[in-house]
């Protein structure tokens, strides 16, 4: 195929967090095979200024800013017509006119839609003359699920109607394309129990990692106080699922370590940090970085890292990231069910309060120990360009599969 229209809910570049370390290793990747026509939302001012890479390897783009206040109010008008909050967020006209517009001028061979929430811009009058893939990556609306279990009424019932009514949204869509991507075999359970009729198109794509780019042989001046050992989770720190566990292991789980280790330190390592995770900063023992240039410094000087999630789906790059550089890793479980073999790769798994601070404190103890085993696990499973190839070849099968069903099942209709 020689033309994608790749279109994606957050602009994958720079591609310092889970969802646009994907999209930017999947995009750049076909990229390499094919004209990739990006049309994709900017919801962090600062990347506007680190886009130079992203425009080098792609054709036409189209990028628009994403005001969360304006496209919270376009969200929440979805209370009024039984429709999720989500999908009105990420709505915009001019980036469905663009679409429609390159696809008239140009001859798509192929649709490769970035997350749930775009689904909505590949209704059936968008012109695609090949295959039409989406990438679920999770199954957000069992996320969604899982907040409405963590929160109070009222905020518990909007969790729940978000999770019923982005369930129905992720069935059509499953039954609109003519192959469906996750990024673990449980999120792939959870969509075919949720659409069995598409089971068959429902395939697993794990993430990957820049195994060159996170090499512990790299030599990095270390950004901590000297003399302290530290516990080290990084991660996007807006975002509920990291802001909860942070929270709950700076309040439970980091004052037994402290206690049996006056000289441990817990490092939150993110951008944008929600006002509750800038309250820890307060706390004795707990560092705040907010955004960081290069991520490197902070693993690879960490004495442990650890991922404490109560609330997760997928494939965690966190770990993927700690594990490539070597660095012991302690997490939940949840926090590594979409990694099979986490445990034979290193992983301490713990979810008791207690358990968790133990194996931290027994981590520490033995503090310039590497993980070797965790960075063999990562290049034997983890490359991108395995992700990558089978993307490639999920899109090839796809296209001479033939996509006539489509018409039957438009996603959401017009925008």
């Amino acid at each position: 195929m020689s033309e994608i229209l790749f279109l994606s809910h957050r602009v994958p570049y720079p591609p310092t967090k889970g969802d646009k370390i994907r999209s930017w290793h999947l995009l750049s990747g076909l990229a390499r095979r094919s004209t990739v026509h990006l049309a994709a939302f900017v919801d962090d001012p600062a990347d506007w200024n680190e886009l130079d890479d992203l425009r080098a390897v792609c054709g036409e783009v189209c990028l628009l800013p994403l005001v969360r206040r304006a496209a919270l109010v376009r969200g929440v008008t979805g209370l009024l017509h039984a429709s999720p909050i989500t999908t009105g967020y990420y709505r915009d006209r001019r980036l469905d006119d663009w679409a429609r517009t390159l696809a008239s001028r140009r001859r798509l061979d192929a649709l490769f839609v970035y997350s749930s929430s775009m689904a909505q811009y590949a209704a059936a009058g968008l012109a695609i003359d090949g295959p039409r893939v989406i990438d679920f990556c999770d199954v957000d609306s069992d996320k969604w699920r899982q907040y409405a279990t963590s929160h109070r009424w009222p905020t518990s019932w909007m969790y729940a109607r978000e999770a019923r009514l982005l369930e129905r949204c992720e069935r059509r869509a499953a039954l609109s394309f003519d192959a469906a991507l996750v990024s673990a075999e449980p999120e792939a359970a959870l969509l075919r129990r949720i659409v069995p009729e598409a089971a068959g198109r429902i395939h697993v794509l794990a993430n990957g990692v820049d195994a060159g780019y996170f090499d512990p042989l790299g030599r990095w001046s270390s950004p901590y106080p000297e003399e302290r050992r530290v516990i080290a989770f990084t991660g996007a720190m807006d975002y509920h699922a990291n802001v909860d566990a942070v929270s709950w292991f700076a309040n439970t789980v980091l004052p037994p370590i402290r206690a049996a280790m006056p000289d441990a330190i817990f490092a939150v390592v993110g951008s944008n940090p929600a006002p509750q995770v800038r309250a820890l900063a307060n706390f004795d023992g707990v560092i705040v970085t907010g955004r960081v240039p290069d991520i490197r410094p902070y693993l690879a000087h960490a004495a442990v890292v650890v991922a404490p999630l109560r609330i997760a789906r997928g494939v965690q790059n966190k770990v993927l990231e700690a594990l490539a550089m070597a660095r012991p890793v302690v997490a939940t479980a949840n926090a590594v069910q979409g990694i099979p073999g986490a445990a034979q790769a290193g992983v301490c798994i713990r979810d008791d309060a207690g358990a968790l601070a133990a194996a931290v404190i027994e981590r520490l103890a033995a503090a310039g120990e590497t993980a070797a085993a965790g960075r063999r696990f990562v290049l034997e499973r983890y490359a991108w360009q395995t992700q990558v190839d089978a993307v490639a070849e999920l899109l090839l099968r796809a296209g001479a599969g033939g996509h006539d069903r489509l018409a039957a099942h438009p996603a959401y209709g017009t925008v």
